[in-house]
């Protein structure tokens, strides 16, 4: 792609919490962290931020102190996806004001939408926007599923650049990719899949597995890119204990308590989720000292 939104790594950015609101402080620490772990983007409010239950002022001032922490060092990717079209075109013009590179639109939840539905939706905040707009398809937390030629007529329009692929289907994402060609990014949203989908001409991965690891994550897509395809490969087959360990229970649960034991944040969620089970903690901490993160 001639110039996509970012290539390689970002990071889906978890919300720091301490007694129940945003610690700012913790977050402003984790995004430059980051940066200088070299991470190649970083994905605010999304899925693993919790966008779904901060409250609607939460949710833009995480978006803006983000935007304003990061001052143009990486691409900031704003997550302004609803299951309510109205609220993702408010979401998504406030995003483009505060200066977000890019926003990522996920899939409509719950009330879902038949494919026709999605085009509507997707086209009518695309036309809102300023800045590309990301789809976003996980059909496992959505209940909808993008199908690969509903993306591609999406891709047509001007301000939808790419595609989130958190399906798990490897074949769904190689349709995407025949139907939308190189003008149109793919990335992996599952960090088991980075080099998969990367062989398929993907632009890299929005990931979970970075919140903790952003230098060795961004280095699977760096080595790829850089053509040591066996190097990539052999790290992406290294990290799955800890990328399976990250997703043994709902994400970001499993994060949340990884940078918790890091020292980074408190291990602090929102309801209706809660703090990861001791037994699931135990993998999740063995996984981590085999990666030296303890």
């Amino acid at each position: 792609m001639s110039n996509p939104v970012f290539r390689g790594a970002a990071t889906a950015i978890i919300t720091p919490f301490k007694n129940d609101a945003v610690d700012y402080e913790a977050f402003g620490k984790m995004i430059d962290w980051q940066i200088e772990e070299g991470i190649n983007g970083i994905v605010v409010a999304g899925t693993t931020g919790e966008g779904s239950t901060l409250t609607d002022a939460e949710h833009k001032e995480v978006i803006r102190y983000c935007v304003e922490r990061v001052a143009g060092r990486v691409p900031v990717i704003a997550g302004t996806g609803s299951n309510d079209t109205a609220y993702a075109i408010e979401l998504t013009r406030y995003a483009c004001e505060v200066g977000a590179d890019a926003v990522l639109l996920v899939t409509p939840y719950y009330n879902k939408a038949t494919q026709k539905g999605l085009i509507a939706s997707f086209t009518a905040i695309a036309d809102a926007s300023t800045k590309p707009c990301i789809l976003y398809n996980v059909p496992s937390r959505t209940g909808c599923n993008l199908q690969p030629e509903t993306v591609a007529q999406l891709a047509k329009h001007p301000q939808i650049a790419g595609i989130k692929e958190a399906s798990g289907n490897i074949s769904q994402v190689a349709a995407v990719k025949a139907l939308c060609g190189d003008d149109f990014a793919v990335y992996s949203g599952n960090d088991d899949q980075i080099v998969p989908i990367l062989s398929l001409g993907g632009d890299g991965v929005i990931s979970v597995l970075s919140g903790i690891l952003p230098a060795k994550t961004a280095k699977i897509c760096k080595d790829f890119f850089d053509g040591n395809v066996k190097a990539s490969a052999k790290a992406q087959l290294e990290m799955l204990p800890l990328v399976n360990a990250l997703f043994c229970e709902v994400n970001p649960i499993p994060v949340k308590a990884a940078c918790g034991a890091m020292g980074l944040c408190e291990n602090s969620v929102r309801l209706p989720l809660t703090v990861m089970e001791p037994q699931n903690e135990e993998r999740l901490r063995r996984a981590m000292s085999e990666q030296g993160l303890l």
